[in-house]
């Protein structure tokens, strides 16, 4: 079962139906992988794009944490008024004036 230089080169020119096909496998995969390079790109813009809108409001972010933590601080004399708020201090005295009326 030796081979002639011919039945070689036959074989060589024109591919078995396996190679034929790897060959049509390869290229869809190739197709598919270039497709999926390029979803990818686009994520990544759109990812980039999704976080520099985000960085946009984080001035707007710190002042509204800085309002916050304005807002929900004690008062400086809660010793004088025993640690209540002025809401509720000021309820007291509305509830007060309201009995006496």
């Amino acid at each position: 079962m030796s081979t002639t230089p011919n039945s070689r080169n036959n074989r060589s020119v024109s591919p078995t139906v396996f190679e034929q096909q790897r060959e049509a496998l390869v290229r869809d995969i190739a197709v598919g992988m270039e497709e999926v390079l390029q979803n990818i790109n686009r994520l990544n813009r759109n990812l980039e794009s999704i976080i520099s809108v985000g960085n946009e409001f984080s001035s707007v972010e710190a002042l509204w944490s800085q309002f916050e933590n304005f807002m929900g601080r004690p008062e400086e004399d809660d010793g004088a008024n025993g640690g209540r708020s002025k809401e509720s201090q000021e309820d007291e005295q509305n509830e007060h004036t309201d009995q006496h009326s």
